[in-house]
């Protein structure tokens, strides 16, 4: 079991959680990921990227969708997570490639800070681009402004930041003299689609990180397989990333529809459970 050190809600269906897990923290590097059971021995796995670390603990920050993050949400500090595996999955090649430019849509703005960490530690010029729907869905703002050379923010209605998606200034750095080097995209399927397609027009190598449906995180239950440059390969044990300009994602996001009826479900009743558990605590 894994205690939970501190809890800190970033939105209404966004959570940030430092998790104790000494041997995970000490051994993860950028791009990795751990599976997390929330209560249960009989509780659904869940896939969750690694956001941070810090000392004997792991950061990780989630939004309510399906029945677990509501679950895990309820947790507070102090209590107890059931169970962590990791870490898992390939770390992100790292190298000093030059200039790279890196992407994060929504909640995936949080595993792409220890990316940036790391591409900036390897000695490459770093501009970055996060974007949200809202102002109030924005996070990490003050962490990749800190170790970015560049930051750009952006928000669908342009309440913060200029009002444009992610691709509208992605496409300004793959259009200047001399183009970046390197790019990494992380965020909603859709997002990190249409960012490749504007890096495929430049020619701008990118790399995106998937976060499929995922049961075991060891390559055994096949739920997380991807088409990757016309090959099946499985999310949790070859990736999470890969070359975006092979990832047939039309594939990808109509598996990730399997469950979606299930999820939007679970996620209105979870929803109220909540809303009634405030009401009831004041």
């Amino acid at each position: 079991m894994n205690k939970i050190i501190a809890k800190k809600q970033l939105s209404e269906e966004v959570f940030l959680m430092e998790i104790e897990a000494p041997l995970i923290a000490r051994s993860r590097k950028a791009g990795q990921f751990i599976i997390v059971q929330a209560d249960t021995d009989w509780g659904e796995r869940i896939p969750l990227t690694i956001a941070d670390a810090e000392e004997d603990n792991l950061v990780i920050v989630f939004q309510t969708v399906g029945a677990t993050t509501h679950k895990l949400a309820l947790k507070n500090e102090g209590e107890y997570i059931e169970n962590i595996l990791g870490p898992l999955g390939n770390p992100t090649h790292i190298e000093k490639f030059g200039h790279v430019v890196c992407i994060g849509g929504g909640i995936g703005v949080a595993p792409l800070y220890p990316i940036v960490q790391a591409m900036k530690n390897a000695g490459n010029r770093v501009s970055v681009i996060i974007g949200a729907r809202t102002k109030e869905l924005i996070i990490f703002e003050d962490k990749m402004r800190n170790i970015a050379d560049e930051l750009t923010v952006v928000t669908d209605d342009g309440s913060y930041g200029k009002k444009a998606l992610v691709t509208e200034p992605l496409k300004e750095y793959c259009s200047a003299v001399p183009k970046p080097d390197m790019s990494v995209a992380i965020g909603p399927p859709i997002m990190m689609r249409f960012c490749e397609k504007t890096t495929a027009e430049f020619d701008v190598p990118v790399m995106v990180s998937l976060n499929t449906i995922m049961i075991d995180g060891t390559g055994m239950c096949g739920g997380c397989r991807v088409t990757v440059g016309g090959e099946t390969k499985f999310v949790c044990v070859d990736g999470p990333e890969f070359d975006g300009h092979k990832v047939d994602f039309d594939n990808m996001m109509l598996r990730m529809k399997a469950f979606k009826v299930k999820e939007d479900e679970d996620h209105r009743r979870c929803h109220l459970d909540m809303e009634n558990l405030k009401q009831k605590t004041g």
